[in-house]
């Protein structure tokens, strides 16, 4: 990740090379022709001899490349990373009000969530709480477990098959509660009945008190590039489980329409 690289960089060049780093960054994503050493050496204001150990480290990061031995570019890393927060950027947009929708409907806390960089927790990226005192309370940017919770079900269950095993050899699903899933064998279960179902459900497997339902959205490729949750206390959550349900997959639906339609405009 851009911290690993920072951190290796400070510790070979000193707490100056941090800020090196994104003066480097900035010129390059200023002039996309690329610059030599001695203008990047200008641009971060440090000695040649101190910045090129610095440079080499990003090269190897894949942030930039160099050219013919010569000029430095931004690399295909860093043009990655910053292709991911726009999209993540425009998926924000797109469903916030969806999420309002759904907490409008079902009275609860709605949630939308992605994949973490690493592939191993579900990432709450934007939230709209339910006004009720007792509620399903997150911050944007808190980390869940996949096997447990419902919006990582879902994220898990339409993971290529690949990367579900990956996930499944080097994570050990630890207890929560008394209904949490801890065999790879009953998950591998759960997934399959979720991708029939288009749903997935918690019953107090992270949270005893919590239950949570969420839904698939499906990017213009037709991967699941995100899910959306709506999830509360337990007794309340059963009380409507009907309508939560049907107001979860129709707002996901509606949020996979409306990216499709926007990739189609551009």
């Amino acid at each position: 990740m851009v911290a690993d690289m920072l951190m290796r960089g400070a510790d070979q060049a000193g707490p100056q090379s941090i800020g090196r780093v994104f003066a480097v960054l900035d010129h390059l994503v200023a002039h996309r022709d690329g610059a030599t050493l001695t203008e990047l050496a200008a641009v971060a204001q440090a000695p040649k001899t101190s910045l090129v150990g610095l440079l080499k480290a990003m090269v190897v990061q894949g942030y930039i490349s160099r050219e013919h031995g010569a000029r430095y570019l931004l690399g295909s890393r860093f043009l990655e990373l910053a292709m991911r927060a726009g999209a993540g950027r425009k998926l924000v947009d797109v469903a916030h009000p969806f999420l309002e929708r759904l907490m409008s409907a079902t009275g609860e806390t709605a949630v939308l969530g992605t994949l973490s960089a690493q592939a191993d927790l579900a990432v709450y990226v934007d939230r709209v709480e339910s006004p009720n005192p007792i509620r399903y309370a997150v911050t944007v940017g808190e980390r869940r477990e996949l096997y447990c919770t419902a919006l990582g079900k879902v994220l898990l269950a339409w993971m290529p098959k690949g990367g579900l095993e990956t996930y499944l050899a080097s994570h050990r699903l630890q207890r929560f509660t008394d209904t949490t899933i801890t065999t790879a064998a009953g998950l591998q279960k759960e997934l399959r009945h979720i991708r029939t179902e288009g749903l997935a459900r918690t019953l107090g497997e992270r949270f005893r008190e919590a239950n949570g339902v969420a839904a698939p959205i499906f990017l213009a490729d037709g991967t699941v590039g995100a899910a959306l949750l709506v999830a509360g206390p337990a007794q309340r959550m059963h009380a409507h489980r009907v309508v939560n349900e049907a107001a979860v997959r129709r707002l996901a639906a509606e949020v996979t329409d409306a990216l499709r339609g926007l990739a189609q405009q551009t």
